[in-house]
């Protein structure tokens, strides 16, 4: 899976001139926390919500609502955006925009081709595909099991799930409670819950969680 086939798109835009209120109203009426900020359709920054409310001032504060809002027209956007940008092209793959926005704690990054922001890609959008990955919406019985490391074990397991008519509506592998096993989480359909237990018993070491969802 590419960027491409799942950032949003189009994109919503800021130029640096804009004053932060009129960003603010913007995501606000958008329902957005970041814009991309462009001038001469080139890419110069980025800005969030939580850089806008840090630039404004405190509620605390003794100023009047006029003289608050002259104050907030004063600041633009090249005032409080970041400029050093970490952006992915649409022929990303997904994961690897992740680990970006993971290693670098950000909520976000521009997808841009030649310098051209053409979408971009949230935490929100690896949510949804989370959900995917894990057949949250489609119903079925929930395993998590602990499987030894050991070659060709999942093609055994699947396998004989696939004999009792199971058919997986979603399977993930994850980092085991040591180096010689595995955590393996999946959703099956067809199959009853008992019949699934005594079908996968050979391939495991043990089940951590098994429910019908």
């Amino acid at each position: 899976m590419l960027v491409g086939e799942r950032m949003s798109k189009p994109v919503i835009v800021v130029n640096p001139e804009m004053p932060i209120n009129e960003a603010m109203a913007l995501m606000r009426n958008n329902q957005i926390r970041r814009v991309p900020v462009t001038k001469n359709d080139k890419l110069v920054g980025i800005v969030t919500a939580k850089d806008i409310i840090n630039a404004a001032p405190s509620p605390a504060t003794s100023l009047s609502i006029w003289e608050m809002n002259y104050l907030l027209s004063q600041i633009t956007i090249q005032d409080v955006m970041t400029k050093d940008v970490f952006t992915v092209n649409t022929d990303t793959p997904i994961e690897v925009a992740a680990k970006i926005m993971v290693d670098n704690k950000i909520g976000g990054l521009p997808v841009t081709e030649n310098n051209k922001v053409v979408g971009i890609i949230t935490e929100t959008d690896l949510f949804k595909i989370f959900l995917e990955l894990m057949g949250a919406r489609e119903h079925g019985v929930r395993v998590v099991a602990i499987v030894p490391e050991k070659k060709g074990l999942l093609a055994s397991l699947t396998q004989a799930i696939a004999n009792e008519n199971g058919n997986f509506v979603s399977l993930g592998q994850f980092a085991g409670e040591r180096s010689s096993n595995r955590e393996l989480t999946f959703k099956v359909s067809g199959i009853e819950k008992n019949k699934l237990i005594e079908t996968i018993k050979p391939f495991i070491e043990k089940i951590t969680d098994i429910r019908i969802c």
